[in-house]
């Protein structure tokens, strides 16, 4: 039995590199995902040393990080003076990062009474996980290096489950409450200031396709959200034509594909509704998604 299972394994094997002639690459990914998971981490660690998980200093873990981020670039077929001018640049840019990460942080403190401390969001928050990484791989994005942004955030997906695109451009004091099922689209754009919480979607409604029927690339399909914005938990809004306005609050469970003007309160309709939602519907301070 075991001659017969070693056979049957040497077979497959083969018949899994004929299948697998003319689409395999040069590059070498083999420990790609876990050297960039490392190095998100490192990175991380050298802005928030004292809440790493192992004793580091910073200059240790910057080491650690520009190391992987060599490997991973030459992963890519960058040669030593590409790869070297990349992780110059993005170690140059964390003392910027760092400040706009302590305005998520402040934001976060601000805008959940469960908060207690700055240390705990840190150490307890998935969200923070996940934005501090976006905020690294939307850097790398912007310096269209390849692949490795999208690595980097779906390593803060799988660990936090909240979905943030490199591609997506978010401005500083960004909250996630709670954070589940979190999703933000590559050309979405999202202003100051703005919390949202649990399975939010800001996603795209719909695909142009090629004369091919491919999804046609590089367009924009995420809606665009502006300061000082509430999304609450469970709500969906898609289109890259959609904006929403500044000090807006988007009710939960609403789904919307239209634009929405500044200052204005939007929710799902519900068979019971308060007087006073009833009354500002009326007014017109207040949008019924259903009725739009």
């Amino acid at each position: 039995m075991e001659r017969e299972l070693r056979e049957l394994l040497g077979h497959t094997a083969d018949a899994l590199r004929s299948a697998d002639e003319g689409h395999s690459g040069a590059n070498d990914f083999s420990s790609f995902k876990s050297r960039s998971e490392s190095m998100t981490d490192r990175l991380i660690d050298a802005m928030f040393p004292r809440h790493a998980g192992k004793p580091i200093t910073r200059e240790q873990a910057l080491f650690e990080a520009a190391d992987h981020m060599n490997a991973l670039l030459h992963a890519l077929s960058y040669d030593d003076k590409s790869a070297g001018a990349v992780t110059r640049s993005l170690i140059e840019t964390l003392p910027k990062l760092y400040r706009l990460l302590k305005t998520d942080l402040a934001a976060a403190y601000r805008g959940d009474p469960a908060a207690r401390a700055v240390d705990e969001i840190i150490l307890c928050y998935p969200s923070f996980f996940a934005i501090a990484t976006y905020r690294l791989a939307h850097v790398l994005y912007c310096g269209n290096v390849p692949l490795l942004p999208r690595v980097m955030t779906e390593y803060a997906h799988r660990k936090t489950g909240i979905d943030i695109h490199p591609g997506a451009q978010i401005g500083e004091s960004f909250f996630i409450d709670h954070g589940t099922g979190v999703v933000i689209g590559e050309t979405a754009t999202i202003g100051s200031g703005v919390k949202i919480y649990q399975h939010v979607t800001l996603g795209a409604k719909s695909f142009d396709l090629d004369g091919d029927g491919m999804p046609v690339k590089g367009v924009k399909r995420h809606p665009d959200v502006g300061d000082r914005v509430v999304i609450y938990a469970g709500a969906t809004i898609l289109g890259g034509q959609t904006r929403i306005g500044n000090d807006c609050v988007i009710g939960g469970s609403v789904w919307l594909t239209h634009s929405v003007e500044a200052g204005k309160m939007v929710l799902a309709r519900a068979s019971v509704l308060d007087s006073t939602f009833k009354r500002d519907i009326m007014q017109g301070s207040v949008e019924d998604s259903a009725m739009l």
